[in-house]
């Protein structure tokens, strides 16, 4: 049958792998912590449009701009995919200031 997605992964032999090995563990939880940061104020933004909390929604607005634009910066995520979000979560906020 097909192993298991957990592999077991071999050790790399060569000094400058090993050491590469090191850095990439380090990166991949750097990553993952922008990575999580940026679906948390994507995420906060979206449920103060929910409740309808229009200074609420506009305050996260504008802190997760900066935190999307820095993810995009350093290339966890494409410029193109920063855009889009951005965009969305402004048309949103938007939005709920026209209606109110």
């Amino acid at each position: 049958m097909a192993t298991s997605s957990k592999a077991k992964k071999k050790t790399v032999r060569l000094a400058s792998g090993r050491k590469r090995a090191r850095q990439d563990v380090k990166l991949n939880a750097a990553n993952s912590a922008l990575r999580s940061k940026f679906r948390t104020v994507v995420k906060n933004v979206q449920k103060a449009v929910a409740a309808g909390d229009k200074d609420r929604a506009a305050d996260l607005f504008k802190t997760a701009q900066s935190v999307i634009d820095s993810v995009a910066d350093k290339g966890i995520f494409h410029k193109n995919k920063a855009a889009r979000h951005k965009s969305r979560l402004a048309a949103k906020v938007k939005a709920l200031q026209a209606a109110a």
